[in-house]
């Protein structure tokens, strides 16, 4: 198994926000966390890279991670991409890609298999990232992110604001690393963006796992769709 999680607790100060929280991803999944605003979704995947106080196991390719500081994590292969995107807005987009090789472990980000997935960044490699539009932006914070060579990619809301040409994109990125091997754990609201790429949904109300289920399984029944997000 790439990613699990073993009763994960996660605070804020003293405030528990995720309560015992177990689940797994393998390689070349993608795992879709779904559920209403507040319920935990953001918090859990902070709280794999290391960014909020946790309690419990995670272990990526069966090694412990719950004790590394959140900047080590990425050294160990996952990439995050958080809500917001969170660039270097005075940077330009070279620029922000060193950052994301800092990260990694030796050699050199593969960034011809980069602009392959992301065509339009190598046009802009001089430009100031704070100067793109909010689809180039993602596909830059979701490259930044690849530059480490993730064995695991978290995605926190990336089809936001988003029009639904650059959300077809975004969707097609993630069908292609997912046939390389890559693990996706992606969060977002908009159900209707990503269902077609994930392989199980896993609900989250209240900071618990309340059920996970097949993509195939929800299609056929949409009564989860309802209970959890309301739709």
């Amino acid at each position: 198994m790439l990613l699990e999680l073993e009763k994960v607790d996660c605070f804020y100060g003293d405030l528990q926000v995720v309560k015992q929280v177990s689940l797994h991803l393998k390689a070349g999944e993608v795992l879709c966390l779904l559920g209403r605003n507040g319920a935990g979704k953001t918090t859990l995947l902070k709280s794999i890279m290391g960014q909020v106080r946790r309690r419990g196991s995670i272990r990526l390719s069966g090694q412990p991670i719950e004790n590394l500081s959140a900047h080590e994590i990425p050294k160990f292969g996952v990439g995050y991409v958080p809500q917001g995107r969170r660039l270097f807005s005075e940077l330009t987009v070279r620029e922000n890609l060193s950052i994301g090789e800092m990260a990694r472990v030796k050699g050199q980000a593969n960034l011809k298999d980069i602009f392959t997935l992301f065509p339009v960044l190598e046009k802009r490699l001089d430009q100031m990232s704070g100067t793109l539009s909010g689809g180039e932006q993602q596909m830059l914070a979701m490259a930044r992110a690849l530059c480490i060579g993730p064995k695991v990619l978290m995605l926190d809301e990336p089809t936001e604001g988003l029009m639904p040409q650059m959300i077809a994109n975004i969707r097609e990125v993630i069908v292609r690393l997912k046939q390389q091997g890559v693990g996706i754990l992606l969060v977002e609201q908009r159900v209707e963006a990503v269902l077609s790429v994930a392989d199980r949904i896993a609900f989250i109300e209240n900071g618990l796992l309340q059920e996970t289920v097949d993509r195939q399984q929800l299609e056929e029944n949409d009564a989860s769709l309802k209970k959890y997000i309301g739709i």
